[in-house]
């Protein structure tokens, strides 16, 4: 922007590359992990532009507005591929590297209104957790397991009101998670979510129901429900944990006759069962120790229960354990090492069904621009 027009307009354009590389105990897939999803690789897993006008929201006079575009290339594309938006790319082709127009929304703010509103309006990341998408806006480079099954972008409207400097509130209705509205699968859903940050600003609480529906099975109809917690031990230690539980009503069952959507698995429903309710229960705790200014050193310990395998494809329970080193080099380039291990419990989920166990070492190099 300095070198388009010396940083003057409110207009942005920015990105990165975010090249990665992962050496991994399993050879065909390191599933459900992500975001190296495949084994033993280098690859480019993001290449993002952004073109961006925030709304001014540090003033009480007028009405403002602003938009955000967000073009994807990669591998991640299919983390946040939504059907509607180009998803033939992955469920039909299963092409490797793909592109998404990951986030494409109208923001309008309106002082006026208690201490503030903004109205989103387009597509949107969906808006319970710690994790995102987009690889900047992570502690680390892989992401935990309750991240990788959740819903990723929700189209819709979205309104977010601040009441005090301790609570805000979060209304919404989409079309559901992961579709577009032109989609059979679209419905109306709705999502309430509450903000609770204590005087001290030492703790945050924000809890949320995020694309409540009838929750009868369509592609991605999660009905989520999700507590964030943030507390900050210090100034230079803090910590951040989430807990969800999700579920889909009559999803088709394995081996039965109705035949699943289009990307998405059946359920390990009871014998005789052509149809059955699908839940999942998830956890993580991510715990950071500043350094310095451009080193910070990041824990997670994660646990997800799949009940019946409707997500990952395998009816069992989950840990993961995980370090990373975040590395600053000038205020441009962020490296990202980190070393990892997780577990299934009752079955053999991992390298596509042959192994309990996988440990990963592995890191991503972002280029910001």
């Amino acid at each position: 922007m300095t070198a388009i027009n010396g940083a003057k307009s409110r207009t942005k354009l920015y990105g990165w590359l975010d090249p990665t590389l992962n050496f991994s105990t399993s050879k065909n897939s390191n599933a459900p992990e992500a975001n190296d999803v495949y084994s033993n690789r280098f690859e480019l897993n993001q290449f993002v532009l952004y073109a961006e006008r925030l709304p001014d929201s540090a003033q009480q006079d007028h009405v403002d507005w602003g938009y955000h575009l967000t073009a994807l290339y990669g591998t991640d594309y299919r983390f946040t591929t939504a059907k509607g938006y180009g998803a033939s790319q992955l469920l039909n082709n299963h092409h490797e590297y793909g592109f998404d127009p990951t986030l494409e929304y109208l923001d309008i703010y309106i002082p006026q209104v208690a201490q503030g509103l903004n109205v989103r309006i387009g597509r949107f990341i969906s808006v319970p957790g710690i994790e995102a998408q987009l690889a900047p806006n992570n502690y680390t480079f892989s992401h935990s397991l309750l991240y990788s099954i959740d819903p990723f972008t929700d189209t819709g409207v979205m309104t977010t009101v601040k009441l005090s400097d301790q609570w805000l509130v979060q209304l919404g209705i989409t079309v559901g998670h992961d579709v577009a509205p032109w989609t059979s699968d679209a419905k109306p859903s709705g999502t309430i979510c509450v903000s609770y940050t204590m005087k001290s600003v030492n703790d945050n609480v924000y809890v949320c129901a995020n694309g409540i529906n009838d929750a009868k099975y369509a592609y991605n109809n999660l009905q989520q429900f999700d507590t964030t917690w943030y507390h900050k031990f210090s100034k230079t230690v803090h910590m951040a944990t989430e807990t969800w539980y999700m579920y889909e009503r009559d999803v088709p069952a394995i081996g039965g006759s109705i035949k699943p959507e289009l990307g998405a698995n059946a359920a390990y429903c009871l014998p005789g069962e052509q149809r059955c309710t699908a839940p999942e229960y998830a956890a993580v705790n991510f715990l950071q120790k500043e350094f310095s200014a451009h080193d910070f050193l990041s824990l997670r310990s994660d646990f997800l229960d799949d009940k019946k395998g409707q997500r990952t494809g395998y009816a069992t329970k989950y840990s993961e354990n995980s370090i990373t080193w975040c590395h600053w080099i000038g205020s441009t380039i962020q490296l990202r090492p980190e070393l990892r291990f997780e577990h299934a419990w009752d079955e053999k989920a991992y390298d596509n069904g042959r192994k309990h166990n996988q440990f990963t070492v592995a890191s991503d190099l972002i280029f910001h621009f």
